[in-house]
């Protein structure tokens, strides 16, 4: 088996909070809406029914799940769709005044494409209620915590026209049960690797950097035009996502009350540049500031890019922007350099362990997305192979056991601020490896079945359920 997973899949734009709770679920609707087009039942329907499993029931309400399910229904895609018609698609129902509903009471079915607005074109109405969509946190499908079954009903109750459960395996990702083939999109190429060990192999055998590891079996799947393309595609959603955020104010949506930081740390640090007469560096608070961005970004269901996850969005931007901002000599073929170099970093740790927070714990979203941005941040400073390892490798080791406990459900405490913390730990890292040869005792394929069996060992109330940890500590205001 190989572990790479292409660039294209491994990043992808997406609406926030969540990319296994809000991205996930729409995708699975609009699959299911898809199936019943082309099964001839589409216009049979007259209702649908959505059950919420394990982690998605516990915090789907905080994470947007209810909502993302019912746009997916309408034919909205993550990629594409304007974020405000999703929030209160589901909420809504209850007062008949969401953007979702042709009438009160009615949303139109449509199958999935690139569908920015709400098209009723082609569609089929059917009768939804917020009862249509259940919540069953205390029942766990046996292949993965994330789960949702989608049922749509004809005019006899007896039998449903179509049934299909989905997992939302993390990052987006969704695997439909039944299926035979791999939730991971793997790649198979000559230069496609099982573990860290055989990257390093593959390097030091070709010549070739981790990234021109990864921008050849990309180039040769799509085309070198098309790789440029996606990975500007990449880094301007991320820089459009941090400059939002950085001009944004008020509070976060969730009732927590938490307010938006990154805009007056902005605002404090550009003053302080303008005023300063010293050479006080303020490079970790600008670093700061950018994962803060993003993350609240996020957290107010604004346009995001998985990276590998929502919950963990912030990290591998905030990094990439700070090597714009303070590396001297950077660039954007340096940028290029830097995301194929975590794409490579990110695809072991998605097809060897987890990138989902209710299958291993935050230490697979954070963790990993800390090492992705170290490793590639060591890269383009001028790390080699083995320095890259070890960067990513320092990152990780030091996220083991990292609970995923988000209070009230909402990816906002203590999400926004582990991602700003986890930046300044990828800059960290990432000087400690290069201060070294990239000779260690710990390798990276170590860390990364760690983390799994971490995962496994982790208790169920520490996975994405707010039933410990932080969830149940802190007084909700």
């Amino acid at each position: 088996m190989t572990a790479y997973v292409s660039l294209f899949d491994l990043f992808s734009v997406g609406i926030g909070p969540s990319s296994s709770h809000t991205v996930g679920p729409m995708r699975a609707a609009l699959d299911f809406v898809d199936r019943l087009r082309a099964s001839g039942s589409l216009d049979h329907v007259r209702s649908v029914t959505c059950s919420l499993y394990g982690s998605l029931g516990a915090t789907g309400l905080g994470h947007g799940t209810p909502d993302a399910v019912v746009a997916g229904l309408q034919g909205l895609d993550p990629e594409t769709c304007d974020p405000t018609l999703v929030h209160g698609a589901w909420s809504g129902l209850v007062r008949g005044s969401s953007t979702a509903l042709r009438d009160a009471g009615f949303l139109e079915l449509a199958s999935g494409g690139d569908r920015s607005s709400i098209d009723l074109g082609g569609t089929h109405p059917i009768a939804i209620e917020q009862s249509d969509v259940s919540f069953e946190a205390h029942t766990r499908l046996p292949a993965h915590p994330n789960a949702l079954s989608l049922v749509a009903w004809g005019d006899s109750d007896a039998l449903p026209l179509l049934s299909e459960t989905y997992y939302s395996v993390g990052g987006g990702f969704i695997q439909r049960d039944g299926d035979d083939s791999s939730s991971i999109p793997l790649v198979e190429h000559p230069l496609s690797f099982t573990s860290a060990d055989a990257l390093l192999k593959i390097c030091e055998s070709t010549g070739l950097s981790i990234a021109e590891v990864a921008w050849r079996i990309e180039t040769e799947l799509h085309g070198e035009d098309a790789v440029r393309a996606q990975l500007d595609r990449i880094w301007n959603a991320m820089e459009a996502c941090i400059d939002a955020g950085l001009t944004a104010t008020g509070t976060l949506p969730g009732g927590l009350n938490v307010p938006r930081r990154a805009t007056r740390l902005r605002e404090r640090l550009e003053l302080e540049r303008q005023t300063a007469t010293g050479d006080h560096d303020t490079s970790t608070e600008w670093l700061h500031a950018y994962a803060l961005a993003v993350n609240e970004e996020n957290a107010a269901g604004g346009r995001v890019v998985t990276a590998p996850t929502n919950g963990a969005a912030g990290i591998v931007p905030a990094v990439g922007r700070y090597y714009l901002d303070f590396v001297r000599g950077a660039d954007r073929a340096g940028i290029h350099r830097y995301l194929l170099t975590a794409t490579a970093i990110g695809s072991l740790f998605k097809s060897n362990a987890s990138i989902s927070g209710a299958e291993a714990g935050c230490q697979g979203e954070v963790g990993s997305a800390c090492a992705m941005a170290c490793g590639a941040l060591c890269a383009v400073l001028g790390g080699t192979p083995r320095q890259v390892e070890n960067a990513a490798e320092i990152a990780m080791e030091h996220h083991l056991g990292l609970t995923c406990d988000p209070v009230g459900g909402l990816v906002q405490v203590p999400c926004i601020e582990r991602n700003a913390i986890a930046s300044s730990t990828a800059v960290s890292a990432a000087r400690l490896a290069m201060n070294g040869d990239g000779t260690h005792l710990v390798s990276l394929d170590m860390v990364i079945e760690t983390m799994r069996q971490t995962g496994v060992d982790m208790s169920t109330k520490y996975k994405e359920t707010s039933e410990g940890g932080l969830a149940v500590n802190v007084i909700e205001c």
